[in-house]
Formats: C-alpha cells, structure tokens, sequence
C-alpha cells in the first residue's frame, strides 16, 4: 500500500497527478508507467503518494503482480478517466483556436481574398483563415476578429496598424448605363447622370468625396453602405460609380471609364500586440501582407485589369480631390 496518511487539505489536490495515477493503473505497474511517461520509477510513486496524501485516502494497492486501484481509487479512475477526456478537448479545442485566424475586410473584399486562401492553406497548413466582410468596423479589443483590414487612419493607440498598400478608386458604369447615357467627357463633371452614392456614414471615402464635390446637377439613383451592393447595382446600370478599383476592374460587367485614379486611401493590417505572441497569428499577419504587396498595383488601381476602350476617356484628371 502506497498511502501514508497526512494532513493536506483537499484543495492541494494537484491535477497533473491524476495524469500518474491514470498511467499507473493502466501500466499495472510502477515501472510500466514510468516508461510510459519517459521518468523515473520513484516520480511515479512519489506523485501517486501525493495524490493520496492531498485526497487523505488510500487509492493505489501494490501487489506481487502489480498495481491494484483501491475501491475508493476503482471509483476515482471512472473519475479520472472523464477529466483526462475533458482536459483532451480542451486542449483539442485551445489548439484549434490557435489555428483559427478571422480576418476582418472590407465590404466587398471576401472575393478577393478567397481567391487565395488556398494559398495560406499551402504555405501556412497550420493557419485557418476566415473572413470577415462588412461596412462596420470589427472591435478588435472585445475579440470579434482577430486582424482587420482598415482603409483610411487608425486612430486606436491600443491596436498595431501595418500599412499594406493604398486602395484607388474610379470611375465605372455598366454598358447598359451606357446604352441610354453617354459616359462623361471629364470624370469631374458628372451633370446629368445617375449616381450610385455612398451612405453618409461613408462620406470620408473617397468615392464618396468625389462624388460629393463634382457630381453637381447628377440624380442619385440609390446610396449604399455596402461596397459589394454597389458593385452590384452599378453592373446592373442603375447608374455611373466611383469604386474601389480592386473591386470593380474584377468585375466583368463594368467598364472603367478613365485610366485615372480618383482618389487614393491608405488600406493597414491591423491587431492587437498581443497578438504577435502567436506564432498562428504571426504566420498569418505575414502572410497576408505578401499578398497585398504582391498585389499592390492591382489595389492601388495603376494598373486595371479592363479599361474601357469605349466610351471615350475624360481628360487626365489632377489627382484625388
């Protein structure tokens, strides 16, 4: 019999070494467990005498034969086997969480990065990468994401922003737009057309900006805050559209109407710092960085991937307003 009687409290109880009693028992004998677990055949003994002293029972009979659960340590192990099984899941589920990265972007950016979520699952098999998409901004601080794509400043101290490019925008209508209008001589003058508009909360955008300074004498047709909406209704020719050129040069029923970009903002990664202690988050906040440098030209809009042909082009145009 291992058990000595002591005068530890039941709180001592130190869980690791149900792990050793467990072992102990399905080895059937001291040495048995101890090269199971890669120790000495007296760690084994000493931690079951632990065990013991911190429950103040006998669990553990030694037998000519081997080990022997008492009949308090028979019912303990049924015990101890479901908490080995938690602590499995637990660790199965912490693990899995590591691995799990949700990327937040912005409305209408899904299609672009699904595009090379293969990729992550080649270079970075470790990495589950998940999107986010939408107009509100994510908190990163009460844990709703943990990267953020973001266009224009950060102004959160708390939160790491890495400048990863910067997003153009231009000017786009769908033929069947340009079927009942003609497309605008100069993109800084869009009187007489159907406008599809951003929703106030968008105004600092600078689709939204260029609109707001030369869209004088234009109706607007529909106001979104949804980018991926208004790629859909401009391809639908509900009216002319000042987008993202990563979004809408993708789209093949656009036409982009000037070779000029519009306007430019800066697009950054953004985390928490904490978040760099993981080795998953890491890999991750690398990977993504490549493929915006990778694909910097095509954000920035310098060089689209359609230009329309026809309609005519407006003149160069000096720069974002």
């Amino acid at each position: 019999m291992i058990y000595t009687p002591g005068v530890a409290k039941p709180d001592d109880l130190d869980w690791n070494d149900l792990r050793f009693f467990l072992v102990a028992l399905r080895s059937g004998t001291l040495a048995g467990a101890a090269r199971t677990l890669g120790v000495e055949h007296s760690t084994i003994s000493r931690r079951l005498a632990a065990l013991e002293r911190s429950l103040d029972a006998p669990l553990v009979i030694r037998r000519p034969d081997g080990l022997q659960a008492s009949p308090l340590g028979e019912k303990l192990l049924v015990l101890a086997q479901d908490a080995e099984r938690a602590v499995l899941a637990i660790e199965a589920l912490a693990a899995a969480e590591r691995k799990r990265i949700r990327l937040a972007v912005p409305s209408g950016f899904t299609a672009f990065f699904s595009a090379h979520l293969a990729g992550i699952q080649h270079d970075v098999p470790d990495v589950s990468l998940e999107l986010l998409s939408g107009s509100r901004p994510v908190d990163l601080s009460r844990g709703e994401a943990e990267l953020a794509l973001r266009i224009g400043p950060v102004a959160d101290e708390d939160l790491i922003a890495r400048k990863v490019g910067d997003v153009g925008w231009s000017l786009y209508a769908a033929p069947a737009y340009l079927e009942r209008r003609p497309a605008p001589a100069d993109p800084r003058d869009l009187k007489g057309h159907e406008i599809v508009g951003y929703d106030t909360t968008l105004a600092a955008v600078p689709g939204a900006q260029w609109i707001e300074k030369h869209g004088a004498g234009a109706m607007l047709a529909l106001r979104s805050r949804e980018l991926a909406d208004m790629v859909a209704a401009a391809a639908a020719g509900v009216g002319l559209a000042v987008l993202p050129c990563i979004l809408a040069d993708a789209e093949p029923a656009l036409r982009r109407l000037t070779d000029d970009v519009l306007g430019r903002r800066a697009i950054s990664l953004v985390y928490r710092r904490e978040m760099l202690l993981s080795e998953t988050a890491r890999a991750a906040i690398a990977f993504i960085a490549a493929v915006m440098r990778k694909q910097a030209a095509r954000i920035s809009g310098m060089k689209p991937a359609t230009v329309a042909s026809s309609p005519p082009r407006g003149r160069r145009s000096p720069g974002p307003p």
